[in-house]
C-alpha cells in the first residue's frame, strides 16, 4: 500500500504545476468571458437604443412635412381670404360710388330739357326793347318784370340741384368746358381767351352738362 501510494504521488507530482497554472489563469478566462458577455449585451442595448432614435427621427420627419403641408395650405387660404375680401371691398366701394351718382346725376336728362326752357326765357327778356319799358307801357312792362322774374327763379331751382351756369366771357379757353365755334384776332384781349359767348353751358356737380358755345381769341 505505501509503495502504491508513492506511486501515485509520484504520477501527480509533474501535473500538479499545470493545475496551478490553470487555476491562476481561469479567474482570468472568467474575467474575459463576462467582460465579452457584456459587451455585446452593451452592444445589443446600443442597437436598440439606436433603433428607438431612429424611429422617433422618422415619426418627427413626418410629422414636420405633415406641419409644412398645413402650413402651405393655411397660407393658401389666408391669401384667398384676404383676396376675396378686397374684392368684396372693392366691389362695395364700387357699388355705393355708382349710387351717390346716380343720386347726383339721376336728373341729368331732365335738366337737359329744363335748359331749353332757360334758353328761351333768356332769349326773351334779351329781345324786349330796354327803351320799352316805361310806366305808359304797363302790359310790356309787367310781361319783361314776369319773364325776369321767371329766369330768376329758374336760376335759383337749378342752383338749388347742383346745375351752375357758365358764362366763361374773358376766361380762358378749357375744352373740358367750352366749344370754340370760332376763332378770330381781337385787338387788346390775349389770345387763346373766350371773345363771345353764343350759348350759355351749364355743369351739374362738377361735370360739364352742355359745353358754352364761345369765339376764341387767336393771335393776329
Amino acid at each position: 500500500m505505501a509503495a502504491v501510494a508513492q506511486y501515485v504521488r509520484g504520477a501527480l507530482r509533474p501535473r500538479l504545476p499545470l493545475l496551478s497554472v490553470a487555476l491562476r489563469t481561469s479567474p482570468r478566462l472568467l474575467c474575459a468571458a463576462t467582460q465579452q458577455k457584456n459587451t455585446g449585451q452593451n452592444l445589443e442595448e446600443d442597437q436598440s437604443q439606436n433603433e428607438q432614435k431612429v424611429e422617433p427621427s422618422s415619426a418627427e420627419k413626418l410629422l414636420a412635412e405633415e406641419k409644412a403641408r398645413l402650413e402651405e395650405q393655411l397660407k393658401e387660404v389666408t391669401d384667398k381670404y384676404k383676396r376675396a375680401l378686397a374684392d368684396a371691398e372693392n366691389i362695395r366701394q364700387r357699388s355705393q360710388k355708382l349710387v351717390e351718382e346716380a343720386k347726383l346725376y339721376g336728373i341729368q336728362s331732365f335738366c337737359k330739357d329744363l335748359l331749353e326752357v332757360a334758353d328761351i326765357l333768356e332769349k326773351a327778356t334779351e329781345s324786349v326793347p330796354k327803351e320799352e319799358i316805361k310806366d305808359d307801357n304797363p302790359h310790356l312792362k309787367s310781361l319783361y318784370e314776369g319773364l325776369v322774374m321767371t329766369e330768376v327763379q329758374i336760376q335759383k331751382v337749378f342752383k338749388k340741384h347742383g346745375l351752375l351756369r357758365l358764362n366763361p366771357v374773358g376766361a380762358k379757353f378749357d375744352p373740358y368746358e367750352h366749344e370754340a365755334l370760332f376763332h378770330a384776332p381781337v385787338e387788346g384781349q390775349e389770345p387763346g381767351t373766350i371773345a363771345l359767348v353764343s350759348k350759355i353751358g351749364y355743369k351739374l356737380h362738377g361735370r360739364t352738362l352742355r359745353p358754352a358755345l364761345v369765339g376764341v381769341v387767336k393771335d393776329a
